[in-house]
């Protein structure tokens, strides 16, 4: 019974910690980052006052810097936003109706140079 409880407790905790987590948006990492950058504070007091652990900065810190290499080396590629991909499909079905209009008209003219001969 004892272990029952105990283990019903863990679990109380776990879920209490998963609901109450803290979620830091993209910007909020990023200044987290920079401001160890700064070298104004030690890494170990940064967490202390975000109240993160290390090793989830160290996580953000490595993700950023990854993210700054692929940036610098090139790799530009990107998402595209949603209103680029709708106008892309209205692009793509405007060329479609084009070349459906020019293979109709391609094969009228055909038929009828083959009418001629």
């Amino acid at each position: 019974m004892g272990t029952r409880k105990k283990q019903s407790t863990e679990n109380f905790i776990k879920e209490i910690r998963s609901k109450t987590r803290r979620i830091f948006t993209s910007e909020q990492k990023i200044n987290i980052v920079m401001e160890a950058f700064r070298a104004e504070m030690s890494v170990k007091e940064i967490c202390r006052k975000y109240a993160i652990n290390e090793s989830q900065f160290y996580k953000w810190n490595k993700e950023f810097l990854e993210a700054g290499k692929k940036r610098l080396s090139g790799d530009t590629i990107r998402e595209a936003t949603s209103d680029e991909v709708a106008e892309l499909r209205k692009e793509n079905q405007r060329l479609k109706e084009t070349i459906a209009d020019l293979v109709i008209r391609y094969d009228i003219v055909k038929k009828s140079l083959n009418l001629l001969e």
